[in-house]
């Protein structure tokens, strides 16, 4: 790599680890202004003051909030996530099987959803301003004004409800055979797909209609060569840096934004997990799950900027 690359990779991660210390911050203070008391949530009303008092006196409640955010961050950066107050359960152990769930579901949806939409960005460029174009364009638009609860909703009533062809809970559990966990998440996977299909279809045929317009692609057209060759030789090739940033981008959104679909699907993953405890106001599983999407989405990002980097030409090669 020439020193340019390695430069703007290096402010790229900085630039990460300061946003990601950043957001730390406000997750803990969103969690300290949620309303009602921790102390109280735990015991119940028949609670006696006394016992309140010395519940929030074992969890540290009466610190100022500065040294409970110092003590938090430190365990944190040293592995311990500390514990359910809801369970009294170790939240490391508790999520790392859900945090696979949640990977789990959002590769599959990924792996469907990152070919699909690229191709479907090719036949759009192809035939653009005909009526494949305008139908798959149409489609996407359409698609984009549907929020995930209702695209789950319309999965699960068709597919379990009217045909019965997949099961409306999507339970795993181990055991399972990889067909059966491929057969238990094709509802929320194939939600999950259609919801960043029609972002990255649609930047994709916006990537290449922008390469199209350079002067070696009306070159080559000159040349006699054919609409699909055109496309597949100088177009796409020259399209990828902005397609892959699209692709990164969407692949943050799948592991982050999963929390509606998994409460559809009563997935056993992280956002199922998270909504579970934020009802039971457990402040420090919430504050460990919403550190981990903002830390995977915050890197997911880095990544695809450091990819669009990378893909750049003229880092690559300068003068």
């Amino acid at each position: 790599m020439s020193f340019p690359i390695l430069r703007l990779v290096a402010q790229r991660i900085l630039l990460g680890l300061v946003l990601l210390l950043a957001v730390s911050v406000l997750i803990f203070a969103g969690t300290q202004i949620l309303p009602g008391d921790v102390a109280q949530a735990i015991l119940g009303q028949s609670a006696t003051p006394e016992s309140l008092a010395n519940l929030r006196e074992q969890l540290g409640l009466n610190q100022p909030a500065y040294i409970r955010y110092f003590h938090w961050l430190g365990g944190v950066l040293t592995g311990d996530l500390g514990t359910a107050m809801s369970s009294g359960q170790d939240i490391a152990t508790s999520i790392k099987e859900r945090l696979w769930n949640t990977l789990f579901l959002a590769f599959w949806a990924a792996i469907v959803a990152i070919p699909l939409a690229i191709t479907l960005g090719l036949i759009a460029v192809r035939y653009r301003d005909g009526w494949v174009d305008k139908l798959i364009s149409g489609v996407a638009l359409a698609s984009t004004s549907f929020p995930e609860f209702f695209i789950g909703y319309l999965l699960v009533f068709y597919f379990a409800v009217q045909h019965q062809w997949f099961p409306a809970i999507s339970t795993v559990y181990d055991g399972m055979s990889f067909g059966e966990r491929l057969q238990a998440i094709a509802l929320p996977a194939a939600a999950l797909t259609l919801v960043v299909l029609a972002h990255m279809m649609r930047m994709t045929r916006a990537a290449i209609l922008n390469v199209m317009q350079s002067a070696y692609v009306e070159t080559a057209e000159l040349k006699g060569l054919s609409a699909s060759a055109v496309i597949r030789k100088h177009a796409f090739p020259n399209a990828i840096a902005p397609i892959i940033n699209v692709v990164m981008l969407n692949l943050a959104y799948l592991v982050v934004g999963v929390v509606v679909v998994e409460v559809i699907f009563v997935y056993p993953g992280m956002g199922q997990y998270l909504v579970d405890h934020v009802t039971k106001r457990d402040v420090p599983v919430v504050q460990a799950v919403g550190l981990i999407f903002a830390a995977v989405y915050i890197t997911l990002n880095i990544v695809a900027d450091i990819a669009a980097i990378v893909a750049n030409p003229r880092l690559r090669h300068p003068k």
